[in-house]
């Protein structure tokens, strides 16, 4: 996996890319033409405090890293968590937060077949 890191890279997916809603997350993609998928992992200060951001963003990458051989090849993605888990991370455990991405990512039909 590659990261997302330019500013540029992010606002051309938001700008021009899908998105698509879960309970605890919201995921933006868009077609790269490249053999691989790059990601981006957003947390706001809205969600909470740092540790709270940090959960949440590890949350995101490791099921980004479980789901990677799923996923279709060259997208990028970025994955932006939303109030809803930053209020419940405490409690939030990887297998609901996995749910609820796989939800979103079926409705976007992004597993490979």
């Amino acid at each position: 996996m590659e990261n997302l890191k330019k500013n540029a890279e992010f606002q051309k997916i938001y700008n021009f890319g899908k998105k698509s809603y879960g309970h605890y997350s919201l995921v933006f993609f868009i077609k790269n033409n490249l053999d691989h998928n790059r990601c981006g992992f957003v947390a706001s200060k809205k969600i909470g405090n740092a540790v709270c951001r940090n959960r949440i963003k590890r949350l995101f990458r490791e099921y980004y890293r479980e789901m990677e051989e799923k996923i279709q090849v060259g997208y990028d993605f970025i994955f932006v968590g939303k109030r809803s888990a930053g209020e419940k991370f405490k409690e939030l455990k990887f297998q609901e937060m996995k749910k609820d991405i796989d939800k979103v990512f079926k409705r976007s039909n992004l597993f490979k077949d």
